[in-house]
């Protein structure tokens, strides 16, 4: 299981996209077994927030799938 951190900075249904701090965007589908429900992911962008999503490689999107996600302090 892999790890990334950074700012979400787009979300749309189950689809969201992570910023990292070297400026490189990582696109994401939530697994459907994901510790994260689609409603939640709106708010975490119109906050910007700082998070952390454990995800697995899916060869066979042009996504990783998001197995989890933790907001992180400020």
């Amino acid at each position: 299981m892999d790890q990334i951190e950074g700012i979400l900075i787009f979300a749309q249904e189950s689809r969201f996209q992570v910023l990292d701090r070297n400026g490189v965007a990582h696109h994401f589908v939530l697994h459907h077994a994901a510790a994260a429900e689609p409603e939640q992911l709106p708010m975490l962008q119109r906050k910007q927030a700082r998070v952390r999503v454990d995800f697995r490689t899916a060869p066979d999107l042009i996504a990783h799938a998001a197995t989890a996600i933790r907001v992180l302090g400020a």
